[in-house]
Parts: structure tokens; C-alpha cells; sequence
């Protein structure tokens, strides 16, 4: 057996082996309802920002922050404040168009159920990897970005365990300039873009997809180093608890990228697609 097909037999086994872990975990059998059961949709609304600062020739520090409001009996979309993450992470410019990070999350859920007697704030701890890919197609940018996350979280309830669970996700991105033959400053982009997020651990019985996410988002290039942008989004998936119920929901979505370079204009490489 050559080094090619030896590698090939390595891929294979570490897939099949992924693959296994997702769909073996052993847990208490799971009643499911007679027809799969769609709840209302949720209103929300997120506010996000994301920096890309620049430290060094190929590394760069990703500095997340999201506010995420969620409808409440009263109120719809800006009800109260469901989550507030901060996810940061060192990255990697292995080229123009590929990048790499790994990184820490720190996220506070906030209790939205205005009945329980539980506690109203938790946190929630994740580590996080991210590999993205940049292709242009003709004066658009198409992106591929695998983002795997390892996750320990827990209920309200005051004698909750963390529970841990991996998360798996491929999300699919264009974004196509409106006024312009490139995406530079000055441009209206249109992006449209899809996220399919699963999910494996002891405690996913029957439950692997977590979320689909379907968005169009209108963006504006205020400079190099600034783009804002607003959209919606729709999303569904199953239940944790109970697979044959799918929750879903409407977001209207607002973000802030920005991205300063404090270096010295001769150590500088030419621009690359971190934006995202």
C-alpha cells in the first residue's frame, strides 16, 4: 500500500470514527410524539461586533461581543436580553484567502421564562476552533467557514449539572457588491448566507441537528477597517430534550466589523478576508 492510499485509510477511519460518536451515544430512551411538532416562533433581536485587531505579520485577535434580546409575553423581539456572549480567539493568516482561530467563550444566559422560580443567570464556557476559506466568483466572495465548538452549559434549576456536548458547524456565505464591480470602500453588498449546526454528546439522544440558519444580510463598507450591516434571519431545530419537537424563531440581526492595524505600514501584508 502506497503513502497515498494509506492516507486516503487514515481519512476514512477518523470520519467513520466521527461520525460513530455522533450517532452512539448511549442515554434513556426518548418518547416521541406521533408527528414532528413545530413550536411558535420566537422574536429576537442581536446586536453583534466583531474585531479583527491585528498583533503580528500572520496573527490577529478575534474580539467577539453579542448582545441577543428575545421576545417576551409583553413585548416582541427586544423583550429582554436572552444571552450576552464574548467570544475571542488568536487567529492564524496562513494565506490571502484561509485563515484559522482557536479560542474561549464565555456565555452569560439570562432566565426569559417571566413564571419560573429558577435562577436567572448562568454561564456557559466553550472552546472554539474555526477554519475558513475565501473563493472569489467574479466580483463576489464566496466563503466556506467549519467552526467546531466544545461546550459545557447547564439549566436554571439551582442544582443543575453542566451537561457537555460538541458542536459541528459548516455555514456557506456570499457576499455580492451592489454598486460596485468589487467590495471596497464605499460599497452596498448584498449577503446571503446558510448554517446547518449539529450536535453530539451522552446527552443528544436522537437530537442531532441543533439549529438550521437561513439569513440575508445588506452590508455597507464605511472603510477598510469599517462594515456595518443588518438582516434576518430565520432558524429551526430539534429539541435537546425531545427530537420529535423542532423550535424556530425570527431574528432581525445588526453587526459592527471592524478591524484596526496598529503596525507600522512596512510590516503590513496586503489586505486579506477576515470581515467575517
Amino acid at each position: 500500500m502506497n503513502s497515498g492510499s494509506r492516507g486516503f485509510l487514515v481519512v476514512v477511519l477518523v470520519i467513520v470514527g466521527v461520525v460513530g460518536t455522533v450517532f452512539s451515544q448511549e442515554s434513556e430512551p426518548v418518547v416521541l410524539p406521533e408527528t414532528s411538532q413545530y413550536k411558535s416562533p420566537k422574536t429576537k433581536v442581536w446586536f453583534n461586533t466583531y474585531g479583527n485587531i491585528r498583533i503580528g505579520k500572520r496573527f490577529f485577535w478575534d474580539a467577539q461581543t453579542h448582545f441577543r434580546f428575545e421576545e417576551t409575553k409583553s413585548t416582541p423581539f427586544i423583550g429582554q436580553i436572552g444571552q450576552i456572549y464574548n467570544r475571542h480567539a488568536i487567529g492564524y493568516i496562513f494565506n490571502k484567502k484561509t485563515n484559522f482561530r482557536l479560542g474561549g467563550v464565555v456565555r452569560i444566559n439570562f432566565n426569559t421564562d417571566e413564571d419560573s422560580e429558577d435562577r436567572n443567570v448562568v454561564p456557559e464556557w466553550r472552546i472554539w476552533h474555526q477554519y475558513q476559506f475565501a473563493m472569489p466568483f467574479y466580483s463576489a466572495m464566496l466563503y466556506h467557514r467549519i467552526r467546531i465548538e466544545h461546550r459545557w452549559s447547564q439549566g436554571f434549576a439551582e442544582d443543575s449539572d453542566y451537561i457537555f456536548r460538541n458542536r459541528w458547524r459548516y455555514m456557506f456565505r456570499a457576499k455580492i457588491p451592489l454598486n460596485n464591480n468589487k467590495l471596497s470602500p464605499k460599497t452596498l453588498y448584498v449577503s446571503p448566507e446558510a448554517e446547518l449546526i449539529m450536535q453530539s454528546g451522552k446527552e443528544v439522544v436522537g437530537s442531532p441537528m441543533e439549529d438550521l440558519r437561513l439569513t440575508t444580510t445588506v452590508g455597507y463598507i464605511l472603510t477598510p477597517r469599517l462594515t456595518v450591516a443588518a438582516g434576518a434571519l430565520y432558524s429551526q431545530g430539534q429539541e435537546r430534550s425531545n427530537p420529535g419537537y423542532f423550535h424556530q424563531g425570527w431574528t432581525l440581526r445588526f453587526h459592527m466589523y471592524y478591524s484596526p492595524d496598529f503596525r507600522k505600514v512596512k510590516n503590513k501584508l496586503p489586505d486579506v478576508h477576515l470581515t467575517d
